[in-house]
Formats: C-alpha cells, sequence, structure tokens
C-alpha cells in the first residue's frame, strides 16, 4: 500500500516553500532520513528527508511548485516490499510477481540490468508534458550533449551523485545547465562555478552560430506561452531591441522585496554620514594578523566594527529596539544581535551573530568567517536569520564610501561601512597628516530614533575604532 511523503514543519512562522531540485525519480528505493527534495523558503534552502523508506512510486510535485507545508511530495510502497529488490540474487523472483500486480510490466524486465535508468525513461516524458511550466524547462547543454538527447538522461537519474555543491547546483538552475552534462575541472572532477560558465558560454556561441539554434527553445517558449509565466531557469526570448532571458522571480528575491517595499513605506529613514580615523586600529590589525593566520583566520577591519557597534548598543537602548505598532508601544531589547548582510547569488542574506557584545575579536572573527562560509554555501538554516537587532552591511568589501542603507525591519536602525581609504587630515597641533578614514552611514527610523540619539550613538562607534585599547577593555 502506498504511502504519502508529505512536506515537515521547516521552520517558525514558514507556511510553504518552492521545489528546487527533485532527488528521486519513480522507481528509485529509497531509505528513511534520505534526502529526496530541496525546498527553498522565504531566505534558506533545506533538504528534504524521506520520513518512510520503500519503493517510489510517484512523485506528485515537479521542480519549481510551490508547496504547503503538509503536503505530499511523492508516494512510496511499504518499506517491507522496497527491500526485495536490494539482494542481487532475489531480484528475479520479485519480479515475476510484480506484473500481476503492477501494470508497469513491460519496463520492469529492462530494469534488470540497470535497476534505476529504465524506469526513469517512461517515467519523464509523463511529468514534462503534464505540469510543464513547474519542470525543468530545456536546460542549457553544452552543444556536444544537445546531438544526443539520450545522454542527459541517464545521469538524471542519479542526481545526488554529481560532484557539486548546493551553490553550484542552484547557480546551473538559475541559468538553466543540466549538471548531468558538465564535466567537472575542480578537485576529484567536482564542477565549478567556471565549469557552468563554460557550458552556458558554449551554448550561447552555438546559439549565435546558427541564429536560432537550440529546438528545446522553442518548446520552452510553448510552454511558458501556455502557462502565461516563464520557467525556473530562464526561456530564452527577445523584445523589440534584442534578446532578453525570462527567469521566475526565486522566493528569496520575493521576501527581499516584499520585505523592501515594506521599510521604504513605513519607514521615515534618515541617514547620518561620518568618518572614523582608524590608523591607529590597523595598525594594530597588522601587528596581529599573522596570529590569526596561524590558526586559519583572515583578520579584517569587520570583526572591530562588530565589537564596536555591539558594545555601542549597550549603552544606547533606544537604537536597540522595535516598535511595535499594533499594541502601541516599543520593545527595548536586552540582547545585542548582530545582523551582517552577506552579498550572495541569491541576493543579500542577514546571518545573525547572537550575543555579540558578550563576544571577544578572536570569538567575533571565527563566528564571521563561519556565517559567512554557511550561507555562500547554502549551507545556513532559518534559524541563522532570526533574532537580529541591528545590521551591519559592509559595502566596503565590494568598493564605494557613502550610501543610504535601508533598515531591516522590524529593526531601527542601519549601519553601512564603506572602502577605507587615506585622506588628508588636520591634527590637533594644525598639521596635516595622511590618515586612514572609515566611511560610515546610518540610517535610522525616525518614529522612534531622533538626530541627537543616532548622532551620539555613531560618535561612540567612532570613539571605539579610533581607540582600539578602548575597544578591547571596555564593559
Amino acid at each position: 500500500m502506498a504511502t504519502e511523503v508529505k512536506l515537515p514543519e521547516l521552520g517558525d512562522g514558514i507556511e510553504s516553500g518552492d521545489v528546487l531540485e527533485i532527488f528521486v525519480s519513480v522507481g528509485d528505493v529509497i531509505s528513511k532520513g534520505q534526502d529526496i527534495v530541496e525546498m527553498e523558503t522565504d531566505k534558506a534552502t533545506v533538504p528534504v528527508p524521506a520520513s518512510v523508506g520503500g519503493k517510489v512510486t510517484k512523485i506528485v510535485v515537479s521542480e519549481g511548485d510551490s508547496v504547503a507545508i503538509g503536503g505530499v511530495l511523492l508516494e512510496v510502497e511499504a518499506e517491507a516490499g522496497a527491500a526485495e529488490p536490494a539482494p542481487p540474487a532475489a531480484a528475479p523472483a520479485p519480479q515475476a510477481k510484480t506484473p500481476e500486480a503492477k501494470p508497469a510490466a513491460t519496463p520492469e524486465p529492462k530494469a534488470e540490468t540497470p535497476p534505476r535508468a529504465a524506469p526513469e525513461k517512461p517515467a519523464a516524458p509523463a511529468p514534462a508534458s503534464a505540469p510543464a511550466p513547474a519542470s525543468a524547462p530545456a536546460p542549457v547543454q553544452a552543444p556536444v550533449a544537445a546531438a544526443s538527447p539520450a545522454a542527459p538522461v541517464a545521469p538524471a537519474s542519479t542526481n545526488e551523485i554529481i560532484p557539486a555543491g548546493p551553490a553550484i547546483r542552484r547557480f546551473a538552475r538559475e541559468v538553466g545547465v543540466d549538471l548531468s552534462a558538465v564535466r567537472g575541472s575542480g578537485d576529484a572532477g567536482r564542477i565549478t562555478r567556471e565549469d557552468v560558465l563554460a557550458v552556458v558560454r558554449q551554448a550561447n556561441q552555438a546559439a549565435r552560430s546558427t541564429g536560432n539554434s537550440a529546438p528545446a527553445s522553442p518548446a520552452a517558449e510553448s510552454k511558458s506561452a501556455s502557462s502565461g509565466q516563464p520557467s525556473v531557469a530562464g526561456d530564452a526570448s527577445s523584445d523589440d531591441f534584442g534578446s532578453v532571458r525570462v527567469e521566475r522571480m526565486s522566493k528569496i528575491r520575493k521576501t527581499i522585496a516584499r520585505q523592501m517595499h515594506t521599510s521604504w513605506s513605513t519607514v521615515p529613514r534618515v541617514t547620518n554620514f561620518d568618518d572614523a580615523d582608524i590608523t591607529d586600529l590597523e595598525r594594530l590589525r597588522q601587528s596581529s594578523k599573522d596570529d590569526y593566520a596561524a590558526q586559519g583566520l583572515k583578520l579584517t577591519t569587520m570583526p572591530f566594527l562588530i565589537k564596536a557597534v555591539a558594545t555601542a548598543l549597550r549603552h544606547h537602548p533606544g537604537i536597540n529596539a522595535v516598535i511595535d505598532e499594533e499594541n502601541e508601544q516599543i520593545i527595548y531589547k536586552d540582547y545585542v544581535n548582530v545582523g551582517v548582510a552577506v552579498d550572495t547569488d541569491r541576493g543579500l542574506v542577514v546571518p545573525v551573530m547572537q550575543n555579540t557584545d558578550q563576544r571577544g575579536i578572536p570569538e567575533i572573527t571565527r563566528g564571521l568567517a563561519e556565517m559567512a562560509g554557511k550561507v555562500r554555501g547554502g549551507q545556513f538554516a532559518v534559524s541563522d536569520l532570526r533574532g537580529g537587532t541591528f545590521t551591519i552591511s559592509n559595502l566596503g568589501a565590494i568598493g564605494g564610501q557613502y550610501s543610504t542603507p535601508i533598515v531591516n525591519v522590524p529593526e531601527v536602525a542601519i549601519l553601512l561601512v564603506g572602502r577605507s581609504r587615506k585622506m588628508p587630515v588636520v591634527m590637533p597641533d594644525d598639521s596635516i597628516k595622511p590618515r586612514l578614514m572609515m566611511p560610515l552611514s546610518l540610517s535610522y527610523d525616525h518614529r522612534l530614533v531622533d538626530g541627537g540619539t543616532a548622532a551620539r550613538f555613531l560618535n561612540d562607534v567612532i570613539g571605539y575604532l579610533e581607540a582600539p585599547s578602548r575597544l578591547l577593555l571596555a564593559l
């Protein structure tokens, strides 16, 4: 008897998720706890394990589908029946019974030599013809793979053994590349971002040389036309001025857009600009970076800035608060959790460092490296993004000096740091010296934070940065 595998709870406040990738196929034998699909929620991408083991008899969802919590993902046979195909010697015996109980009598004998490739071939066209917009829409392949349509089908049945990490898999989906047709150039044949881009370049060159090459593109366009919306990976098309590529907005981009619109439409934002003289701090950093490098850590100015902000927040509770409009009250947070905006291929993600004010520079440095690695590798959880009381955005890592960052609601302030540069500064003795200056932009919600409060807070942050000994000894 078939058992339904449903989408479990993915975190507080999460009501649904989008199917990014399906790891199994009809006919596969799965075990309890094995990852079966990858889901994208508001900001996190999480694999979903099977709640039961057995043989997959039906896949209910397709890539790109939005599934509510508790929705059915697939159906499997009872684990007892699924255990029979495991021993090779016992495989022929159950197959004699299978044709009587199942309509799929023809494909089963073919499956004896390659146990999974054969059942997939009849299963793959079925979802492609019915829920065409949600299925993978004619992914971009190298010109050689396009010549033989059977080639990508076989590796697709063993998708879990493709040597690519979550971030590369996500990037491949976004640009429409089938990883089964990509040869990895990394260690042990691991697929890198450059390998995916190389396939895209080859496909583009082939398209230019043949004018309107890939026969899959018209099919994808017809699928999009019939559904009224673009596919997940993106459809090649054109407008009055040239070629364009249409992509469905990802769930994380929808969340970012909704959050930014809420902030823009509800927060009367003001931005203060200032500079911090970090000449002495840079001297201290340079003298300590080798000690950190010996432990595998890269010491930048960010840990010092995070520590300065966290320490200043303790003395300015009006910045470390939220507005509860519904109950007409202000909630002051006794804890200090600083979020750091990380730029990823999917958009800005803000992981949160808990109890930042209680951490020292070494612990902040280590935590910052771990957070950035998890986010860029797509291995973070929803819990890593919750509980923030203040946000720091580092524009200097990319370039630029000042900006007007948007407050990350429900927080009431955000600090943007630009790229430090040497500037001539008039010293107290009227001499002019080159000093390393860090540009800072503090945006705040003027409903709660007044200009004086914001200025005093920013002055405290600057004071800690300009006197690193105060920062290291701060209470």
